[in-house]
């Protein structure tokens, strides 16, 4: 049995995936957010195995959340539910540490598949070409370079913060502007 907390900002689409991940055997949604903060206080009274959680969330960014809930000790496994799926926000759900990404407008089976697959202690996230990485390292810059190729690679955050000799809140903020410049959009590009 897997426990789910779903985090969308959108009742309708929390009410959707609960009742959708209900309907198969074994997940189990035990409670629903539609905010940050809402998410994290259901956290610490839940205790789920796994959050599936929107990305965009009306008082902040999913993958800041995700990157806060993967720091906690014994963190839930995390799968982004987006419809905005682009490599970018795909190489900015690694450095979170989301184990899986799946598009809103997969089927249902798709879905099921990747969060049992991340159950089981695998991942559900697409590959990473070495272009998507070269783009990454150039939006990172130099200095974070190092912290990009660990957190890519899943390397956890303690040992990422003992390697690059940080404590836990520089590394917070060293990866929180990491995920800023990783989801900077081009100038030109239209904002979703």
């Amino acid at each position: 049995m897997t426990r789910i907390i779903v985090v969308d900002s959108q009742p309708a689409a929390r009410a959707g995936l609960s009742l959708l991940l209900r309907s198969e055997p074994g997940l189990v949604p035990v409670g629903t957010a539609g905010s940050a903060a809402e998410a994290e206080a259901l956290l610490k009274r839940r205790r789920p195995d796994m959050v599936v959680l929107e990305h965009r969330l009306a008082d902040g960014d999913g993958l800041q959340l995700c990157r806060r809930i993967k720091a906690l000790p014994e963190a839930p496994l995390a799968v982004l539910y987006t419809l905005d799926p682009d490599p970018s926000m795909i190489l900015a759900a690694r450095v979170a540490g989301a184990e899986g990404v799946v598009d809103k407008a997969a089927e249902p089976a798709d879905l099921f598949e990747a969060v049992r697959r991340v159950a089981r202690g695998g991942t559900a996230l697409p590959p990473l070409t070495a272009e998507q990485f070269d783009d990454a390292a150039r939006r990172a810059g130099p200095d974070d370079l190092a912290l990009l190729a660990m957190l890519v690679d899943r390397t956890s955050q303690a040992d990422v913060a003992e390697t690059l000799r940080l404590d836990r809140r520089r590394l917070a903020r060293r990866i929180e502007r990491l995920l800023g410049r990783l989801r900077a959009r081009p100038a030109g590009h239209a904002a979703a």
